[in-house]
């Protein structure tokens, strides 16, 4: 495998590169406005021969959020339109946000994502190329853990964290009632925590030119909405899942941005309230700083 890092790496980057090149040359960056690009990141080999093709995206705003429902606008095909994609889109860069995996018979076809938002219709393409697979260590490098091209063997053998759900993974609830959500988080302590690692531009909103982004180290966990179109209040409130680059953003992408002491026994207590009703889903993300788990709790909201 190390001989293909580098093809690796230069292509998983592409994506991130087409996009922030895009936009600085025209010297602006917005608020709101602007499309969400689909990514296709990459794939990994399971143990038993299949593969995983993961998935992330990029908002091109900074503040308007998307909620685009499975049908014609966000559709995944084959084996579509739903193979578990997101129809809310957060802010900016999200990257490695699902999986869908594949029998070892998948051979040269490809899997198309295509996700319209302000009419304009984007499509990330998967496939089992060789210089698209990627492992752990070239998602800690673009998530912002590492420098490009930086490896050892203690972070090579880092874990992701382990995720439980305590209580049922289907709950209902009303409008404007907190529904508790418990989750234990365990981790093996890989990578150190680091603190102050975000390279962010302060109050400058324009997109960074490095190709990867920086990140604090240091075990934390967050829910974010995955699905499901009415507003969701966290408390307390949560750490940041999408790079958001800003001084004094609550992200683990932010400068001096540190991650916050470990709960007794791992043990992450929150409440969400929700004000429409419909059916949520939303997904509880434990990170290391360098790896992710992501586990979701499903929430039909009445009146």
């Amino acid at each position: 495998m190390a001989t293909k890092r580098p093809a690796v790496l230069a292509t998983a980057f592409v994506f991130i590169c087409v996009v922030a090149l895009r936009i600085a040359a025209s010297g602006q960056s917005y608020s709101s406005g602007q499309p969400v690009w689909p990514a296709f990141e990459g794939w990994e080999r399971n143990d038993d021969g299949s593969a995983n093709f993961v998935f992330g995206y990029m908002n091109d705003n900074w503040r308007e959020e998307f909620d685009v429902p499975i049908g014609p606008d966000n559709a995944i095909d084959p084996g579509g339109p739903d193979r578990g994609q997101p129809t809310h889109f957060q802010p900016r860069r999200n990257r490695f946000i699902f999986r869908v995996r594949v029998p070892r018979e998948w051979g040269d076809k490809e899997m198309v994502w295509t996700l319209t938002t302000q009419g304009v219709a984007r499509k990330a393409y998967a496939s089992l190329r060789t210089d698209l697979q990627i492992e752990n260590i070239d998602i800690m490098s673009e998530t912002g853990a590492l420098g490009a091209g930086t490896s050892n063997p203690v972070l090579r053998a880092d874990k992701p964290p382990a995720v439980s759900i305590v209580g049922p993974k289907s709950l209902s609830a009303k409008v404007g009632t907190p529904v508790a959500l418990t989750a234990v988080v365990t981790d093996d302590g890989v990578p150190r925590a680091r603190g102050g690692g975000g390279r962010g531009r302060g109050v400058n909103t324009q997109p960074p030119v490095r190709i990867t982004v920086g990140k604090s180290l240091g075990l934390h966990f967050a829910w974010f909405v995955y699905r499901g179109a009415g507003a969701v209040a966290f408390e307390p409130r949560q750490i940041k899942t999408w790079e958001d680059t800003r001084d004094g953003a609550n992200s683990p992408w932010a400068p001096r941005w540190i991650a916050p002491p470990v709960p007794p026994e791992g043990r992450y207590v929150v409440t969400a309230t929700f004000d429409q009703p419909g059916t949520y889903v939303l997904r509880g993300r434990a990170d290391d700083g360098a790896l992710t788990t992501d586990e979701d709790v499903t929430v039909t909201v009445s009146r």
